[in-house]
């Protein structure tokens, strides 16, 4: 039976609302892949957000590693997506980022996690291709939350 890993971006999001998502999904786990776990959006920010994700039960992880270089980021803002897909592509050639997506499966495999970016639409976000890649196997049923 395949496992649930979920997908959120919190772009359009209050905190509440996000945390609510969460809740409402029984997510376990907060594996963030941005490259910079920091937000002018208050409450998303690394230690706010595992701070108020800790208060409900749920862990957090961040995995650098798995967030996009510079340029991707400016790309996707820019809405050149393919840009960015092909960038991010090269990231995830990288040792560190290998290890970052080993990180992630073992950790989803146990507990129900979420992928966690800023984009709203998963299809415009690196955090799709986390998931595509953690479900190489078909062990994960993802849902973008």
């Amino acid at each position: 039976m395949a496992r649930p890993l979920a997908t959120i971006g919190y772009e359009g999001k209050t905190v509440d609302e996000f945390l609510d998502a969460l809740v409402r999904a029984r997510v376990e786990l907060v594996i963030d892949v941005r490259a910079v776990a920091a937000s002018r959006r208050p409450g998303f920010s690394k230690s706010a957000l595992a701070a108020a994700v800790a208060e409900l039960g749920i862990d957090y992880v961040h995995l650098r590693a798995l967030g996009t270089p510079k340029p991707g980021r400016e790309a996707a803002r820019n809405g050149r997506i393919a840009e960015m897909h092909a960038i991010y592509e090269e990231q995830l050639a990288t040792p560190e980022a290998a290890l970052a997506l080993a990180q992630a499966k073992a950790a989803a495999s146990e507990r129900h996690a979420a992928l966690l970016c800023f984009e709203a639409d998963a299809g415009h976000c690196h955090r799709q291709i986390v998931a595509e890649r953690l479900n190489d196997d078909k062990t994960f049923e993802v849902t973008d939350l």
